[in-house]
């Protein structure tokens, strides 16, 4: 199963349809969307017409009715989705890699920092940066992975 992940679009809808105009996103067959700004996600959802697992983020604050952390499983993969400040992500994955061990994840999906991160270990930590902000590079990313049962997964950063 091949999965979006996109993070912290904070309302700019055109970076999003750049992100679907790329090839990567072609064959998506569902998004991860970890917060800032919900109503983006709803946006995505319409526009792909594909299923979008999505979580409030920090700046969704008190508008949002969406969950803050979010346990979904797909392709096999049981996955922990927050936007990650209420786990102190700005400094360490180390309270998140925890949360997702605690509810048997082997995936954890986080924004907030804006700064793409992809690590493996006994949960593979993934922040797709931000689509539309990036702190980290001066185009913005997503990232695209696909998913098999019993197997790593296989992630790709992806910079528009």
């Amino acid at each position: 199963m091949k999965i979006g992940i996109v993070s912290d679009s904070h309302g700019n809808t055109s970076a999003l349809d750049t992100m679907l105009q790329h090839p990567a996103s072609a064959e998506v067959e569902a998004w991860l969307f970890a917060g800032d700004i919900a109503m983006d996600a709803e946006y995505l959802e319409m526009v792909t017409d594909v299923p979008v697992v999505k979580v409030a983020g920090n700046n969704d604050w008190p508008m949002s009715r969406l969950e803050d952390t979010v346990i979904t499983e797909l392709g096999g993969h049981r996955i922990l989705l927050t936007h990650g400040h209420l786990y102190g992500v700005t400094f360490s994955t180390q309270n998140l890699e925890l949360a997702a061990r605690e509810q048997e994840a082997d995936i954890a999906v986080y924004g907030h920092t804006h700064v793409a991160d992809l690590s493996t270990g006994e949960v593979m930590i993934l922040n797709p940066g931000s689509v539309a902000r990036p702190r980290d590079a001066s185009r913005g990313s997503f990232m695209v992975a696909e998913l098999v049962p019993d197997q790593e997964p296989v992630v790709k950063l992806i910079r528009i």
